[in-house]
């Protein structure tokens, strides 16, 4: 009991920390003092109800306030902490510079919703009256002189937001809704749905986590349609090994991006301009291609650093891209899991953290969602705790044996109510910090094979089944599966060159290029992809 309490403990303190997921700590005083004198109904006035704010200024900084029906609610950060107004989260007090700000800066609002129109049909109004084209709101240009028809620009408040899931305009195998987001494609009864597996990997592939791979994928482990099982790698440029990026792809793995630079400021992912993403993504696409020598168009999915989501410029670049999903977005632990939908109609679950910039409008890809995992170590006896997305972000998870338990009960959630894909999601270097990580994930890989309904496949792949949804029994002969089923032979090359390279972007710095391609001028990065040489 006392360990099971002392995990609750740690994974609080680290959730008050994360950005996305503030979990605030009430102070259980009585307030009353404090409160004489302010007019709550004053204060609260057009507040969102999930502001945090601050009565004065000149406290230490850790208490805060909300608004509540039942009045205001004061919360306090741990000692050490201090409140972030902006960020709205807890975090060290070195590091909060706006404990002189009692609220996060009011932005003008546009006027949508009236009793009576108040501008001529197709226009909208600013939030100081002036009446604008319905067009111009939330197209990431301030055209209002207060700018306020970039403030409201949510997925449930974007004017020009994409519609709610409309069944008889989405079908198979272009589009694929449904209202909560649980639905199976094809309508096929759980029992005789496939329940797929997705281990997918974030970062550079290279000699710190090539033999993790090739351990996990070793060719001998093969799901029920004798093929071998795969996984999905979402690279990252720096550090990475092409010569090896190749040989996964010659096996039959799916490889796709996960940018160019890896940029450590999430604000420069969540505000990103469509060529900041055009650069990143394409940028990183076109290096892959290159010195991994992958000429066969299969790089068509993309996930963000830190999934800091980009909003509507993201999804945009995607399909000039010719990008066919993304994997960023998280839903929120529920009781029953989301399948992967596209984005032609409004996302069926609320924008999950991610800085809340979810694409809003209607655009022609696929989104493999990442449904949160359940990290409680006795889901039948501990009471909630919120999800996590990345196996590595259970920070719960301490030992081999809370880590087979989560495998375990996850896969149940999933096996058990729709068989939603479930996706595994790591960072190599968390499976390599304990031998007995590794031990768990191989030990469950084969305990799933010994089911006849259980498959690890590559993202794609279970694009692949949705469009073409396909019952068990006839899944031994499903074509899309079969390509690459079982691959032998060898390496593209047994000794790849060794590129010591550097570029005018990265002064002082000099960077190993492993290709099994000739080695390029320059360390490719972000304005000179290819090596060649900047262009004018």
């Amino acid at each position: 009991m006392a360990r099971r309490h002392w995990a609750l403990f740690v994974s609080i303190m680290c959730l008050c920390m994360a950005a996305d997921s503030f979990i605030p700590f009430q102070t259980g005083k009585s307030q009353q003092e404090k409160l004489e004198g302010v007019d709550v109904e004053e204060v609260c006035a057009d507040r969102p109800a999930d502001e945090y704010f601050r009565l004065e200024a000149d406290g230490d900084c850790r208490e805060v306030y909300r608004c509540t029906k039942s009045g205001l609610k004061e919360i306090q950060c741990p000692s050490g902490l201090a409140f972030d107004v902006i960020k709205q989260t807890c975090d060290w007090k070195a590091k909060v510079t706006n404990c002189d700000e009692k609220e996060k800066p009011r932005k003008a609002q546009p006027i949508l919703k009236t009793d009576e129109p108040i501008c001529p049909e197709g226009k909208l109004s600013c939030g100081d009256g002036e009446c604008l084209d319905k067009e111009l709101f939330c197209n990431g240009k301030p055209d209002c002189k207060d700018e306020s028809d970039e403030n409201a620009c949510s997925v449930d408040e974007d004017p020009n937001r994409a519609p709610e899931c409309d069944p008889t305009q989405c079908a198979l195998p272009d589009c694929f809704c449904s209202a909560d987001g649980t639905r199976i494609p094809g309508g096929i009864e759980p029992q005789q749905v496939p329940q797929m597996i997705t281990i997918t990997f974030n970062g550079a592939v290279n000699v710190d986590n090539i033999d993790l791979y090739d351990d996990l994928f070793n060719g001998q482990r093969q799901n029920p349609n004798g093929c071998s099982i795969k996984g999905t790698f979402f690279v990252s440029h720096k550090y990475t090994n092409y010569s090896a990026v190749q040989d996964l792809h010659r096996r039959g793995h799916e490889i796709s991006v996960f940018s160019l630079t890896h940029k450590d400021d999430p604000n420069y992912w969540s505000g990103g301009s469509y060529d900041d993403w055009l650069a990143e993504m394409a940028g990183s696409r076109l290096i892959v291609e290159r010195f991994a020598n992958i000429t066969d168009g299969s790089i068509i999915g993309m996930r963000a650093p830190y999934l800091r989501v980009g909003g509507n410029k993201q999804f945009e670049m995607m399909a000039d891209q010719f990008f066919v999903y993304d994997a960023s977005i998280t839903a929120s632990l529920g009781r029953v899991p989301i399948w992967p939908y596209t984005l032609y109609f409004r996302m069926p679950h609320k924008c999950n953290g991610n800085a809340h910039n979810c694409p809003s409008r209607s655009h022609p890809v696929w989104e493999m969602v990442m449904n949160e995992l359940d990290r409680r170590d006795d889901p039948t006896f501990d009471e909630s705790l919120p999800g996590c997305h990345m196996v590595d972000s259970c920070s719960n998870v301490a030992s081999g044996e809370q880590f087979a338990r989560l495998l375990r009960h996850n896969f149940n959630r999933h096996y058990n109510s729709n068989r939603a894909p479930l996706g595994l999601h790591f960072h190599a270097s968390w499976l390599k910090s304990k031998k007995e990580y590794r031990d768990e994930l191989v030990k469950f890989i084969e305990e799933m094979l010994g089911r006849n309904d259980v498959f690890f496949v590559t993202n794609l792949q279970v694009i692949q089944w949705m469009q073409n949804p396909t019952e068990l029994n006839s899944l031994r002969d499903f074509q899309e599966w079969k390509e690459k089923c079982d691959v032998k032979g060898q390496p593209y090359c047994s000794l790849p060159n060794a590129c010591p390279l550097t570029t005018r972007e990265l002064p002082g710095e000099t960077l190993r290029l492993f290709t099994c391609m000739e080695c390029p001028n320059n360390y490719p990065w972000i304005l000179d992809p290819t090596g060649d040489g900047f262009s004018v």
